[in-house]
């Protein structure tokens, strides 16, 4: 077997090898896990059911089972930024370690940059949508001396709309629908 040697060179940022090869690397990763893991890119969820002592033990065996894992291949998580999200009436909210490292537990984490809280309350992410929106709206004012309908239209369906209709399926199926059939 070849031994460890340090990495001179790598594979340029923002390049389509990067995410394969990290995708090959990593597939092994949940091997044998009962939970769901889920991997995008460089983020790993783990997720399970927690209504009972041996549900938490589960998540728990987990943890110790990816961190062996990543030991043995000589990656490190960011344990900075490993958070444990409750989600559900009644949640126990039980703790968790990844290492020798108890987790800290966060009611609200942003996945794609949609903002979910342990109650699966969208509001706050609603609010942050219109303040960006609104941000922009002031850019254009700003910037843009016309104020014919011709001209602000365009610049409002192209950079305005987006951030308010990012995720919306998500967080409101129906307004989608209803926009459609305004349209």
């Amino acid at each position: 077997m070849s031994k460890w040697r340090p990495v001179t060179s790598g594979v340029p940022q923002g390049s389509v090898l990067a995410p394969a090869l990290f995708n090959i690397f990593v597939s092994d990763m949940d091997s044998g896990i009962k939970c769901t893991l889920s991997k995008f890119a460089n983020n790993t969820k783990l997720c399970g059911v927690v209504d009972t002592v041996e549900g938490r033990d589960a998540i728990q065996r987990v943890l110790d089972r990816l961190e062996r894992w990543a030991r043995v291949n000589c990656m490190k998580f960011n344990k900075a930024k490993c958070k444990v999200l409750h989600v559900g009436w009644g949640n126990p909210k039980h703790n968790y370690r990844l290492g020798g490292e108890w987790m800290e537990s966060s009611p609200e984490e942003k996945e794609f940059r949609v903002l979910v809280d342990e109650k699966l309350n969208m509001s706050r992410q609603c609010v942050l949508a219109v303040q960006k929106a609104n941000r922009v709206l002031g850019c254009i004012k700003s910037s843009v001396t016309s104020r014919s309908r011709e001209g602000i239209l365009p610049l409002c369906s192209a950079l305005v709309r987006p951030h308010l209709e990012y995720c919306v399926q998500l967080w409101g199926p129906q307004y989608r629908r209803d926009m459609e059939l305004l349209e």
